[in-house]
């Protein structure tokens, strides 16, 4: 998992046990939709993935504040895989 290329500025996020409690934690308020963010924006999909399903991207990507290149991505992935 490369947990380095999303949280290159947040050394603490790159911690997978630290970073899974903080969204289990966070689970629906605005630091959940941070880290989301981040995933779909510089994170490989394999490594989204594991945090994060489909479903749940799918239903958030409106909320997201995502280059127009990621979204692209994002909308074809759910096209592919939602």
């Amino acid at each position: 998992m490369n947990l380095m290329a999303v949280f290159w500025d947040y050394a603490k996020f790159r911690e997978e046990k630290y970073l899974r409690q903080f969204l289990k934690d966070k689970k629906g308020k605005s630091a959940y939709y941070w880290v989301m963010n981040r995933f779909l924006e510089y994170g490989r999909v394999v490594d989204t993935f594991a945090f994060f399903d489909i479903k749940e991207i799918s239903e958030n990507l409106s909320k997201l504040m995502l280059s127009s290149q990621s979204l692209k991505k994002w909308k074809r992935m759910i096209e592919v895989y939602g």
